[in-house]
């Protein structure tokens, strides 16, 4: 029962990122200048990272000097760019249902690079998922753009394996800190580029700056934090699956806030994925292995393990 109530927890504080995910589409679209998305992705890293860094006063240390460079060229850097791209050529619900492939992508990534072997009901679930992406796509909805989709496309895959690439490396850093480095150095990496490319940067109105503060402040510092610590806690296959809320949440906004017409075919998508994700919830004995990967006494993680099952 404590388990259970252990991985209600994380599953809880995982969910943030995505709900925070899937509202950037709509503020993005709405609120941001569309033809600076070098700017609005440096605008959106460097602020948070410098957030958290003021509160967590920790340097890198021996490798993690490397390790967040990396990180945050492939989290931050090429992600928000990509994301940005994707959420001024999309419509809100198309721009946000295209990374619902990320929990099929992780768990196959996680196989190789953290030897989390995808369990064959987290497989169904997101194929689940998938098929409710496919229905809430294949829609003619106007307004999508192939350079839209690709790039939509290509974030997906980006931060699937930026995310699974984290967890890999997870020890020894704290979380909080380790956000924080990987925003700063992904921001630090984009101003310069943007500067070059860009050029100055673009005249911002008050709409524009409070659309930023949400973006840097709830859509990156908290919800990476959130997103990253369920990576520390639940398999990188559970995490993907949570992460469907993301398109839900676009869908929702898109319906509600920017006038976007639910059909009966998307609603049976978003029914599909929300089945995903409420099917793939984390059980005991995924709990059990997760612990078991987590815990140095390989005696007392399978002594453990067999309680749990």
């Amino acid at each position: 029962m404590a388990s259970m109530e252990a991985n209600s927890r994380w599953v809880a504080v995982t969910a943030v990122a995505p709900v925070a995910w899937g509202a950037n589409y709509y503020v993005t679209h709405e609120f941001l200048p569309a033809d600076h998305p070098l700017y609005g992705a440096a605008l959106r890293a460097l602020p948070a990272g410098l957030v958290l860094l003021a509160l967590r006063r920790q340097r890198p240390r021996g490798v993690w000097w490397w390790r967040s460079a990396v990180l945050g060229l492939v989290n931050m850097s090429g992600f928000f760019v990509l994301v940005y791209a994707a959420s001024q050529l999309l419509p809100t619900s198309v721009a946000s249902t295209v990374m619902a492939v990320s929990p099929l992508t992780m768990m196959l990534m996680a196989w190789p690079l953290v030897a989390e072997r995808p369990r064959a009901a987290q497989l169904a679930c997101a194929l689940i998922g998938l098929g409710g992406v496919c229905l809430m796509l294949l829609t003619g909805v106007r307004g999508t753009s192939v350079a839209g989709v690709l790039a939509s496309a290509a974030a997906m895959l980006v931060s699937a394996f930026g995310h699974v690439l984290t967890k890999r490396w997870s020890d020894g850093a704290d979380v909080l800190a380790s956000t924080a480095w990987q925003l700063t150095a992904g921001g630090l990496v984009l101003l310069p580029v943007a500067a070059v490319v860009e050029g100055a940067p673009p005249a911002l109105s008050v709409p524009a700056l409070l659309a930023f503060g949400y973006v840097s402040l709830v859509a990156t510092a908290l919800a990476f934090v959130a997103w990253f610590t369920g990576l520390r806690h639940l398999s990188a296959g559970t995490v993907g699956l949570i992460g469907l809320l993301n398109p839900v949440t676009g869908v929702l906004l898109g319906t509600a806030v920017a006038g976007e017409v639910l059909t009966v075919q998307q609603l049976c998508g978003l029914v599909l994925v929300l089945a995903g994700v409420v099917l793939g919830r984390p059980r005991r004995a995924g709990a059990s292995s997760v612990a078991e990967q987590r815990r140095p006494s390989r005696r007392g993680s399978q002594r453990r393990g067999r309680l749990l099952s």
